[in-house]
């Protein structure tokens, strides 16, 4: 618990076998009231190794649906098991899980709903190795969407994510992508629906234990990056309206 709100931590997880014991033991347990496994028809030992560690909360996916169908079934899972503040760890080590303190304590304190994780705050990115194309993207796509959405975001596309509860039930994320492309729609209905974010800096750990895409993937994820800030842009001007924007409750 912080502060009367139950924390609980999401792992979206494919083929972390190696990397999960490790990320789950630097988890602040004695702040996070419960940890949420997804995963994702993993070919490995994953849901071995998480039962090993004491994880208990396990969902299991028969097939390889997606990183984003991963999360929406985490995040349906953790609502009903009444989290006020939910937390994205990917369980592949490659964010630290000792910011989760600093993250919980924005959102319960009230000071923002939303919390991200950047690895672009700083210099923690090229430090940590991520590749030189991979952070050109990654700043072209930023400054597209920024200009797009009219807000002001360090990074999109990051994987270390706190949110409160309210945030999630009030967009309509079911609707969003399987795949990859869902961490970017999910913070462009976030801005929609007026939401304020704060950013932390967080140092990125880029190893060949560490889980990412490819560059065809990646150029892919790019170009529905591009068509995300357009329909954003169309519905907050007017000139169309797309469900994904549908608002259920005003922050």
């Amino acid at each position: 618990m912080y502060r009367d709100h139950k924390v609980i931590v999401v792992l979206p997880a494919y083929n972390a076998a190696k990397t999960l014991k490790r990320t789950y033991d630097e988890i602040p347990h004695d702040l996070v009231d419960t940890v949420i496994l997804g995963d994702d028809a993993s070919e490995d030992d994953t849901v071995s190794i998480a039962n090993a560690i004491g994880i208990k909360q396990i969902i299991i996916h028969s097939e390889n649906f997606g990183y984003g169908a991963n999360q929406k079934s985490l995040y349906q899972k953790a609502l009903s098991l009444g989290g006020d503040i939910i937390i994205l760890l990917h369980p592949d080590y490659q964010y630290t899980p000792k910011l989760i303190t600093a993250m919980a304590s924005i959102i319960g304190n009230g000071v923002f709903p939303v919390v991200l994780g950047s690895r672009i705050l700083g210099t923690g990115a090229l430090k940590g190795g991520m590749p030189l194309y991979k952070y050109v993207a990654n700043r072209v796509l930023t400054f597209i969407q920024n200009l797009a959405v009219n807000y002001k975001l360090s990074e999109y596309h990051t994987g270390y994510r706190a949110f409160h509860r309210n945030v999630l039930e009030s967009i309509a994320y079911e609707s969003n992508s399987d795949g990859f492309l869902f961490d970017n729609q999910i913070l462009s209905q976030i801005i929609f629906a007026g939401y304020d974010i704060a950013e932390i800096s967080c140092p990125a750990r880029y190893f060949p234990d560490a889980s990412s895409i490819g560059f065809r993937k990646a150029l892919k994820y790019g170009m529905g990056v591009i068509v995300v800030s357009m329909q954003h842009f169309l519905t907050r001007v007017g000139l169309r309206n797309y469900s994904r924007y549908t608002i259920k409750r005003a922050p």
